[in-house]
């Protein structure tokens, strides 16, 4: 990921979506609590899938309206690299704006309409560069061109000659916020002298350029404040003075720069959509939810605003008309629907809004909303190489009591078509990263080739995802490999108890802070797992401490604890020092460039595992970072992937496709 996000893991979810209405939303997706009313649907034509045609497959990304609305650039991966493209507002096929072999994010077309902004790195290694491109010619200029120093973000001032985003050398713990005149390549440091263990991000500007609003926040991703300082630099004034841990995060100032749109926990524990008073600094709470609720922006006249409600793993986005003050649900499809748009999802003329969806069947696609006609039509169209939608599975959503009865846990469980109930089917337990994070009905294609193969799988949100407010997600803080590795192994037993599994057949499965999951259900639960795959995974709290990215360095330290005076909790919690105990086989993907996760946690494993004479497997993609951005490297890992599962876990013939 390239968002300011890598200021703690905690960000990397926590800008992503934003939640309700007036009226009390309600949960229409039905909750099973009882592994015996999982069933399995009859489908007798169903395509087998393969890797390399899901992967064709598109990603789509960021995208952004053009000035005059008639353009909409994005980044996806057409060719195999993330990289910019434009297209009609209307849909159409689109041209290629960028041809880089190194991934684009964080774009923002500029006002005047010459030039699109974007951040890239070099081999996923997350030290980003500012760049522009020239929409005319693909003329392309590297503004920052600082190998050692990360800028992230572009938010263009409102005359088109500044942009104003976050910026860290690679050894400093936190973020500041800078502005460049683009014409100059003048800065001036807005901030500076930040304590360590606080982080400046999310830099909007006034609509008259006179003002910046931004979120400082502490390196827990637990407590935030919202400022706002002259664009030209100074003092800047705290807008949420508070006692206590509470989040508040600026997303949108008003046309009239007198209301700053926020996102806050403060009210009651759940985020919710609020608009803050620059004169006064009170708050007029927009929604009061108990699920999680994201605002967005204000139209250009002011008179509307968005946010989005996350209801368990589904995502809806309202609109809310300011003088009527009600809000409105867009009448969209089911799934996961966020607001796309690099400054606002609203259209400059007002009338459209740009955003996101995805679907378990359908992966995520550009869509506009005219608010006028109350309809949307499609820009982006993902689904390609042959892939059906109908032969996809749409995962039942589960609920199940934590071991120590404190949680009600939430999970999404995946079934293959025709699969008899006779206990011989195989499992999967797919654990999300973060931790704070969640696993969402959105479109997996990993999932959707597994299922498709056999394989049962159950994705839980254990404590310590985001979601559910700020007291599951502080759950696990100081306890992280305690109760959220015994939420995921409730998991595990309650798939079994549905009749369809083999219980020799169960596989742990996840990535970066799910890769940590993986391995320590492998080393303190090792009887339950057939195999396990960690994913750019960390193993060892001390040596991870020592060479992670030094944001992430005070973000553990404040959410788990400091290698001196909690040694003793992290040498209980740090799977290296358990290998002894695995029973199956590994399967351990790392990225050469990682800052997160550096590919020497994954390297520990396996010589501990081969000196003991071990089955382990590594790969490491010497050409990637924290996860895997280029076409050929995601194909080769979640072939080797296949091939590993179905050695060690085979699934059960269930007539799931023509084969």
């Amino acid at each position: 990921m390239s968002d300011v996000g890598k200021v703690v893991r905690v960000l990397f979810c926590l800008l992503l979506a934003l939640v309700c209405a007036d009226a009390q939303t309600k949960n229409s997706t039905a909750v099973i609590t009882d592994p015996a009313q999982i069933t399995s649907k009859q489908k007798f034509d169903i395509q087998p899938f393969t890797v390399e045609k899901l992967y064709m497959t598109r990603a789509v990304g960021d995208s952004s309206w053009s000035p005059d609305d008639k353009q909409i650039a994005f980044v996806a991966n057409i060719t195999g690299r993330n990289n910019i493209w434009l297209v009609s507002s209307q849909s159409g096929w689109p041209t290629q704006l960028t041809v880089s072999n190194q991934r684009q994010a964080n774009i923002a077309w500029s006002p005047k309409g010459r030039w699109i902004a974007y951040n890239s790195d070099y081999d996923g290694n997350e030290q980003w560069d500012l760049f522009l491109v020239s929409v005319s010619n693909g003329q392309v200029v590297n503004l920052t061109n600082t190998p050692e120093v990360s800028e992230e973000g572009a938010a263009w001032s409102p005359d088109g000659e500044m942009l104003a985003y976050s910026v860290k050398p690679k050894q400093s713990p936190n973020y500041e916020i800078d502005v460049i005149e683009v014409l100059t390549k003048k800065i001036t440091h807005l901030t500076s002298n930040t304590p360590a263990q606080l982080s400046n991000i999310n830099a909007i500007w006034s609509r008259d350029g006179k003002s910046i609003v931004f979120t400082q926040m502490n390196a827990a991703g637990k407590d935030a404040n919202v400022f706002i300082v002259s664009a030209s630099g100074g003092r800047a004034t705290n807008l949420t003075p508070h006692e206590g841990e509470r989040n508040f995060v600026a997303t949108d100032i008003s046309p009239d720069g007198k209301t700053v749109l926020i996102t806050s926990n403060a009210a009651n524990g759940y985020e919710n959509a609020g608009l803050l008073d620059v004169a006064t600094k009170k708050i007029t709470w927009l929604t009061t939810e108990k699920w999680e609720v994201s605002s967005g922006k204000f139209s250009p006249d002011g008179k509307r605003l968005t946010w989005t409600a996350n209801i368990d793993g589904q995502q809806e986005i309202y609109i809310y008309d300011t003088s009527a003050r009600h809000a409105q649900p867009l009448p969209v499809a089911k799934g996961i629907n966020s607001l796309a748009g690099a400054e606002t999802a609203f259209s400059h003329d007002g009338s459209h809004v740009l955003y996101n969806h995805a679907g378990p069947d359908s992966p995520n696609d550009i869509w506009a909303y005219e608010i006028a006609a109350q309809k949307s039509h499609q820009i982006t169209h993902s689904l390609v190489g042959g892939i059906r939608s109908e032969d996809m599975v749409e995962p039942f959503l589960v609920h199940f009591p934590s071991k120590d009865g404190k949680w009600q846990i939430s999970a999404f469980v995946y079934v293959p078509y025709n699969a008899e109930k006779n206990g011989k089917n195989a499992a999967i337990v797919w654990i999300h990263g973060g931790p704070t994070d969640q696993f969402e009905n959105s479109f997996a294609r990993n999932i959707q080739f597994l299922v498709n193969q056999g394989y049962f799988v159950i994705a839980p949100n254990y404590r310590g995802s985001t979601g559910y407010g700020k007291e599951f997600e502080d759950a696990d803080r100081f306890d992280m490999g305690g109760g959220d590795l015994d939420d995921v192994i409730s998991a595990a037993e309650w798939i079994k108890k549905t009749g369809f599994i083999d219980p020799k057949k169960v596989v742990a499965l996840g990535g970066s802070y799910g890769g940590y999951l993986t391995m320590m259900a492998v080393t303190k639960a090792p009887d339950l797992w057939a195999a396990g795959v960690p994913i750019v995974p960390f193993v060892n709290w001390f040596t991870e401490i020592e060479n992670e990215d030094p944001s992430l360095r005070e973000y553990d330290i404040a959410t788990m604890g400091d290698p001196v005076k909690d040694k003793a909790r992290l040498l209980d919690r740090s799977p290296i020092n358990f290998v002894d105990q695995i029973k199956g086989p590994l399967l351990l993907l790392a990225g050469g460039n990682d800052p997160r996760c550096p590919k020497t946690e994954a390297e520990q494993v396996v010589q501990a595992i081969k000196k003991r004479g071990g089955v382990v497997e590594l790969k490491i993609y010497e050409n990637e970072g924290h996860g895997f951005a280029k076409i050929e490297n995601q194909i080769d890992a979640f072939t080797r992937i296949a091939e590993f599962l179905k050695k060690y876990a085979e699934p059960a013939k269930c007539g799931c496709n023509l084969e």
